[in-house]
């Protein structure tokens, strides 16, 4: 019997392998959704959109792939965020290779950021290390805002801020996530130190919650944090969830949670601080 082949996911392949997740992973997203959501132009030179498993023609597994070329703290890296991994029963024992042909692409740094236990497992075993899992959920209430910052939240207003203060790294990071609809964004601060935070707008026992995905300064958040609180709350989003690596102190009044599915990385130039969800399955699906 042949052995399954691998292959990367190219642009003729994507609607079959689109096709496949609608059927086999989550179908209330049609293939379309998933063939759109797995496009992106954010690397110069993206070699595919993941990696499939065929056998006598037919996909039974696959890997999807954002890759992005990033500028982070003034130096240039190509990433890769792996997403929507998935093999049918019968061929589960493929699973490495299709992790191994995904990761043996050369000088790219490599995330997993909502792998299941067993894959995380297997992603550890090549080495991949967790991140810091522990989230802080906090309540947001009507705090007076004595900080004396500014808070914008309006797109002309954030683009028109971002683009007078010459800021094209963070005006461009702006620009690039303004296609997604389900991502809010707000930043917080004074001219010439602002932080832009990303978040979506999630439930939480039954209560509405931001729950935050990208902070770009730690110390103005924390300066800030009660008029955002109060922005959120304004707008009927009571609790706050967001990750500790993405703080600098806790807020209060909060509680820790952890124990989740740890998300993972692959690197040999980035530490595990200067790991974000920008540009990855994070912000381009509505997960």
């Amino acid at each position: 019997m042949a052995r399954p082949t691998i292959e990367p996911v190219t642009a003729e392949v994507l609607p079959l392998f689109a096709d496949f997740l609608h059927q086999h992973l989550d179908r209330s997203r049609t293939p379309a959704q998933w063939a759109d959501g797995l496009c992106n132009r954010w690397a110069a030179q993206a070699p595919n959109h993941g990696f499939v498993v065929r056998d006598h023609g037919a996909i039974v597994g696959g890997i999807g792939a954002y890759y992005a070329d990033r500028l982070i703290d003034g130096q240039h890296h190509r990433l890769c965020n792996i997403t929507s991994w998935c093999v049918l029963e019968a061929y589960r024992q493929q699973s490495m290779r299709l992790a191994l042909a995904v990761t043996s692409q050369p000088g790219l740094t490599f995330t997993d950021f909502s792998p299941t236990k067993v894959v995380g497992a297997t992603l550890q075993f090549l080495k991949f290390k967790p991140l810091d899992d522990r989230q802080v959920v906090a309540l947001n209430l009507p705090w007076p805002a004595a900080d004396g910052l500014r808070l914008l939240h309006r797109t002309e207003q954030i683009a028109d801020c971002l683009r007078s203060e010459g800021n094209s790294a963070a005006l461009k990071v702006f620009e690039d996530h303004q296609q997604f609809p389900w991502l809010h964004h707000v930043l917080l601060g004074r001219p010439g130190s602002w932080a832009h935070v990303i978040y979506k707008r999630r439930r939480f026992k039954g209560l509405g919650s931001a729950s935050v995905l990208h902070v770009s300064d730690k110390s103005v958040l924390s300066a800030g944090w009660h008029r955002l609180a109060r922005h959120w709350l304004r707008r009927g989003l009571p609790i706050c969830q967001v990750e500790c690596r993405l703080l600098d102190h806790l807020p209060q009044p909060s509680t820790l949670r952890s124990g989740f599915n740890a998300k993972v990385f692959l690197s040999s130039t980035l530490r595990a601080e200067q790991i974000d969800y920008l540009y990855s399955e994070s912000v381009a699906l509505d997960l």
